[in-house]
């Protein structure tokens, strides 16, 4: 399992999701990237908040999740393609989500200009996620932060956004890769 490679990144990342769901009192978690699937490598979950399907070392197909939806916008287009040639690329959970290779691009590109990832009962039903991709020293994107709640819960999501957005920041200073020079 790709699990134990991720070891130094959970490592790094486990006290700044912990501090992240606090802070919101709600969930969040770091993903890494395998193939087309995002592998769950922290969870921390918030208190009295339901346990969710994206626990540690669970797999789940990146085009439906906030966390895979921010690494995939990330990607070079090329890797994008080859990744999802056609529509039989594409895993279905809930019926929601992009099914076809053109309906991801739209997808991603909406993720590029707004910075974020958005996921909205495509993995679970009833449940909400934003995403943020921790980028490496040439901007490659390493891992995602994001933050899931449930969507009867008032929440300000703009005030999620920016915490996740500080989140994988401060992550990526941790890994030694600090803001790009003109960033």
């Amino acid at each position: 399992g790709g699990y134990a490679r991720q070891e130094p990144l959970a490592r790094l990342g486990r006290p700044l999701l912990a501090g992240l769901a606090d802070r919101l009192g709600e969930s969040a978690h770091l993903a890494v990237m395998t193939g087309r699937d995002v592998l769950y490598i922290v969870e921390e979950r918030a208190l009295r908040r339901p346990a969710l399907i994206t626990d540690v070392g669970v797999r789940l197909p990146a085009h439906l999740t906030a966390t895979g939806r921010a690494m995939l916008a990330a990607l070079p287009r090329e890797q994008v393609r080859a990744l999802y040639p056609d529509a039989a690329a594409f895993a279905q959970r809930t019926g929601g989500g992009p099914s076809r290779p053109r309906e991801l691009n739209e997808l991603l590109r909406e993720v590029r200009r707004e910075g974020v990832a958005r996921e909205d009962g495509e993995v679970t039903a009833g449940f909400r996620s934003v995403g943020i991709a921790v980028r490496d020293h040439v901007d490659w994107p390493v891992a995602a932060v994001a933050v899931t709640w449930g969507e009867e819960a008032s929440v300000d999501e703009s005030a999620i956004v920016d915490a996740v957005a500080e989140t994988a920041r401060q992550l990526q200073r941790r890994l030694g890769y600090g803001p790009r020079a003109g960033s």
